[in-house]
């Protein structure tokens, strides 16, 4: 029976998922966090299988969170859990280190398939995400967005910057320089073809990215 700390900054949500793993009957919740700074709290106090990690935390942005859980403990298998686009986030949250992907929005079945393949060791996305791919890796990329040429870190500064955050606010939030920070938005700038911080912003609310 595989030990889940669940991970949402909403309480009815938490106790959602507590509710339905537990129902499910093969798997059992050994905590709840509200915040990055309590889930990491947690899991250095408890032992964890699972962590089902929501995409937006509130207090931490989420692709940075997973490194740094990752960092601690790198055989933790991390299931995000997201409002998301799915073909949006998930090559990046797996990039990050994450070993699944689920949409909030999916049944609860395909939450539950997922706790479980992490959990035997194992990676998830959706049949749809999983054929995209692969569809991908076979064409070379050749039907990418431009936000899909960005790196890990450049993702995480572009999602921040295209909210209308300074880059000193992303810097706080990273925990990077001004400099690097700075660096980054250059890059973004250069790979995505754009000029300005408000082109991001645009591009971000054509794609559907917020």
């Amino acid at each position: 029976m595989a030990r889940i700390v669940i991970a949402d900054d909403h309480a009815v949500v938490r106790k959602g998922l507590r509710q339905m793993i537990a129902e499910a009957g093969d798997h059992t919740v050994v905590g709840e966090a509200g915040s990055a700074g309590e889930l990491l709290t947690l899991l250095r106090s408890r032992p964890a299988d699972v962590v089902v990690l929501d995409m937006a935390l509130g207090d931490r942005d989420g692709l940075a969170l997973i490194k740094q859980i990752k960092s601690e403990f790198p055989r933790l298998p991390i299931l995000m859990l997201s409002m998301y686009r799915e073909e949006i986030y998930a090559p990046h949250a797996l990039r990050a280190g994450a070993s699944g992907y689920v949409q909030k929005a999916g049944p609860p079945e395909m939450l539950l398939d997922a706790i479980r393949k992490v959990a035997a060791g194992g990676t998830y996305v959706s049949p749809a995400m999983a054929e995209q791919l692969t569809a991908n890796i076979v064409g070379g990329g050749r039907d990418s967005l431009p936000h899909d040429r960005l790196s890990g870190r450049e993702f995480e500064v572009f999602r921040f910057l295209g909210a209308g955050k300074s880059v000193t606010e992303i810097a706080h939030g990273l925990n990077l320089s001004v400099k690097t920070v700075s660096t980054h938005r250059t890059h973004i700038l250069s790979k995505m073809g754009l000029r300005t911080n408000a082109e991001i912003v645009e591009y971000v609310t054509v794609h559907g990215l917020r």
